[in-house]
């Protein structure tokens, strides 16, 4: 079971667990541990939980922009997916995700929002391996979920049952996936 959900925007959750992206990007919540350049995430293994919240269509490629949906969170959520964090990287420079441009949906401006976020955290980027849940689950949105946060401790009775999830993406495809992005951040200009 699992009781800890990552907020996301509702399309990127969608994206992932149609195995069209597998990277998230991420200011805070990580840690270093295992030694230098070693990360991980508090919570390596979480369900999604889409958010509509903040979701900005200029902010998505034009090859999506037509699935975001900006309004108010529903009352209820519908779980449809969980995601692990196989491997987490301090991005070095912006020249790092552009090499990566075509692995992800995010704008030039998102990217510059994301770097420009508190300037003095780093950005990280996740290779997150998504699995379908073989039968989604709604939970109400109850006060304790809502609001701009990116982890929302799920109470036990809406704990997510991942029992039969599946992989979205085969492991050689994630496993390249993994490799390019390792590239792509040792890189430098």
């Amino acid at each position: 079971m699992i009781k800890v959900a990552l907020k996301e925007w509702a399309v990127v959750c969608d994206l992932l667990l149609e195995g069209r992206l597998a990277l998230l990007l991420r200011k805070g919540g990580i840690l270093e541990s295992g030694g230098p350049g070693v990360f991980e995430l508090e919570h390596p293994r979480f369900a999604l939980y889409p958010t509509w919240v903040h979701q900005n269509p200029a902010m998505i490629k034009p090859g999506h922009r037509h699935r975001v949906e900006a309004s108010d969170e529903p009352d209820t959520i519908t779980i449809r997916g969980v995601g692990e964090a196989a491997k987490i990287w301090q991005v070095p420079d912006r020249a790092a995700i552009e090499r990566l441009d075509d692995l992800h949906c995010w704008t030039a401006a998102q990217l510059d929002m994301r770097f420009n976020y508190k300037p003095d955290r780093p950005l990280y980027l996740l290779a997150v391996r998504a699995s379908r849940l073989a039968r989604p689950r709604s939970i109400t949105n109850n006060p304790d979920y809502v609001g701009c946060r990116s982890w929302v401790h799920l109470r036990e009775e809406d704990a997510i049952d991942d029992t039969g999830a599946t992989f979205v993406v085969d492991d050689d495809v994630f496993g390249r996936l993994v490799a390019r992005i390792d590239d792509a951040m040792k890189q430098s200009d």
